[in-house]
């Protein structure tokens, strides 16, 4: 009998139904997690805006989120780098307890006034809650980077709700100088679905207005190669600031509750004193202003430090949406020195300091078309990928690896 061999389009379908399946649950999960996180969130920031004086118990709710890492979440501590260094080299599975644990350090920071992001939190819940499925399906290693790969596009993209980015940033952000086409479909797959689930449960994200984008012209396109060489070399400080803190603090202060207590004082005693609470929390308002109106020309720099204490102390959350704040008000201060408009400045700082300090051009270049029209596309690009360049081979995350320079 003749040795029948299938096609190799045969044998995609088990492949595609399986991916097919554990990528859509994965979404579920994450986008579920994701819709609830984002409604806390948003309660912890009415909250916190209807009675400002909730800012002096910062002190104590950073103790409280320390103590509560220290005595049940020493094995999750290192949240995105544990992620990643688990996708790089399997080891064992993520504990569930790294979901609520995040979820609730993260809320209680910014009911009272840290200045963290969300990122990180959704990431971690993704991440957590794809890992669970190892189990149940008893996935063996290969497959299980592919599913932690998945549980991070979920997380990211329905957090923002920008799916093509999610989806991308599941595959860039491990390696410097590297994609994981193998994990293509599972990060495309759990990035969409998870972003429709959260619509579904009812979730609304914030809208920013760009008026319009100028037409491309030389001088734009060389401005947009100088501003991306800022923006880079503002998330090389901004990285480099918030890991030299957080290593000063570990040195110096060996109980990890005391730590945030110390950063809670500094941030709450600053706000108070000087009326500065436009630079804890998410920063959402002041956002949407870099895209209409001149803002002061250091709301970038003062966003920074915040975030750096916040962070650098142990506090919860993600890096991320600092970051949009900083290139965004960043933006805003660079449009009259390069004449260009406060809008345009502001969208395409608002991804390209993120993608310098978390090295991923590709994903942050899909998040600006998709947040700000495609229209913007090749001006954020131009922005992005000077930003990546210039902001060397060190990021947010310090489990994230180099598979190839930059540059010679």
């Amino acid at each position: 009998m003749a040795d029948f061999k299938r096609p190799e389009w045969w044998l995609m379908w088990p492949l595609l139904l399986k991916w097919l399946l554990l990528s859509t649950l994965v979404a579920v999960l994450a986008g579920s997690a994701s819709a609830f996180f984002l409604w806390a969130l948003d309660w912890a920031t009415t909250t916190r805006d209807t009675h400002p004086g909730l800012i002096w118990a910062l002190p104590v709710a950073g103790f409280a989120v320390g103590w509560l890492y220290l005595v049940w979440g020493q094995s999750v501590d290192a949240g995105n780098n544990l992620l990643m260094d688990e996708i790089h080299d399997p080891q064992k599975i993520i504990p569930l307890r790294m979901a609520p644990l995040v979820l609730g350090g993260t809320v209680i920071s910014h009911l009272f006034g840290a200045s963290v992001g969300r990122e990180g939190t959704a990431v971690q819940m993704g991440g957590a809650l794809a890992d669970q499925l190892t189990h149940l399906f008893k996935l063996k290693h290969q497959d299980r980077r592919l599913i932690l790969m998945a549980g991070i596009s979920a997380g990211f993209a329905s957090v923002f709700g920008t799916p093509l980015a999610g989806a991308v940033f599941g595959l860039e952000v491990l390696a410097i100088g590297r994609l994981r086409y193998d994990a293509l479909l599972p990060c495309v797959v759990a990035a969409v679905v998870a972003d429709q689930v959260g619509l579904l449960w009812g979730v609304h994200h914030t809208a920013y207005t760009l008026a319009s984008v100028p037409a491309v012209t030389a001088w734009g396109l060389l401005a947009m190669v100088l501003a991306g060489a800022v923006f880079g070399l503002t998330g090389q400080a901004f990285a480099h600031s918030t890991h030299a803190l957080g290593t000063f603090m570990k040195q110096h202060v060996a109980y990890a509750p005391a730590r945030a207590f110390m950063g809670g004082v500094v941030v709450a005693a600053v706000v108070m004193l000087w009326g500065l609470e436009r630079y804890i929390g998410l920063g959402i308002p002041v956002m949407v202003q870099a895209f209409e109106q001149p803002l002061a020309p250091w709301d970038w720099l003062g966003k920074m430090v915040f975030t750096v204490v916040s962070l650098g102390t142990g506090f919860k959350g993600g890096e991320v949406t600092p970051l949009f704040y900083i290139g965004a008000t960043l933006g805003n201060a660079l449009a009259p020195l390069l004449q260009l408009p406060f809008g345009l400045l502001a969208a395409v700082g608002f991804v390209a300091v993120f993608a310098g300090a978390a090295n991923t051009p590709i994903a942050s270049t899909l998040m600006a078309m998709e947040l700000f029209g495609a229209e913007v596309g090749v001006f954020a690009a131009l922005a992005c990928v000077s930003s990546y360049l210039f902001s060397g081979h060190t990021g947010i995350y310090r489990a994230q690896r180099i598979d190839h320079k930059k540059h010679l």
